[in-house]
C-alpha cells in the first residue's frame, strides 16, 4: 500500500514538473513573431489552433534537424498528446478546462511554428556554408 502511494505521488509531482517544463518553453516561443514566409507556409495568420499542429510538425519533419530544438519538441509533442487527453476527458465535464485545452494546443502549435522558422533559417544558413565553399 505505502509502495502505491510513493509511486502515484512520484507520477504527480513528475507530471507537474513536465507541465512546467513545456509551458516555460511555450511563454519563451510566444515572444517570438511568425516571419510572413512561415506564416504562409503554415497557414497560421492571426493566431494558431490546436487542429494546425499536425501540419505543423510533418513541416518541421521535412526541414534538417537542429540538435537543440530535438528534445523541445518532443516534449512539445508529449504535453500535446497530454492535454488532448484531457481535452477528450475531463474537459467534457468541465467547460473552462476546455477553452484552457484549446489554448494551450494552440500555443504549442505555435511552438512548432516557431521551431520550424528557426530550422528553415538553419537550413539557409547550412546552405549559404556550402556555397562558400
Amino acid at each position: 500500500m505505502m509502495a502505491a502511494i510513493i509511486l502515484v505521488c512520484s507520477v504527480v509531482f513528475l507530471l507537474q514538473f513536465f507541465v512546467s517544463y513545456c509551458r516555460s518553453l511555450i511563454a519563451a516561443s510566444i515572444k517570438h513573431p511568425l516571419s510572413a514566409e512561415v506564416q504562409d507556409v503554415t497557414g497560421i495568420k492571426s493566431s494558431a489552433t490546436g487542429d494546425d499542429f499536425a501540419r505543423v510538425v510533418q513541416l518541421l519533419q521535412l526541414c534538417p534537424d537542429r540538435p537543440e530544438d530535438r528534445s523541445g519538441i518532443q516534449a512539445i509533442g508529449a504535453y500535446f498528446g497530454l492535454l488532448g487527453f484531457v481535452r477528450s476527458s475531463v474537459a467534457r465535464v468541465i467547460p473552462s478546462l476546455l477553452a484552457w485545452t484549446e489554448t494551450e494546443r494552440g500555443q504549442c502549435t505555435y511552438f512548432a511554428a516557431v521551431t520550424l522558422e528557426r530550422r528553415i533559417a538553419f537550413s539557409r544558413d547550412m546552405f549559404a556554408q556550402q556555397l562558400e565553399t
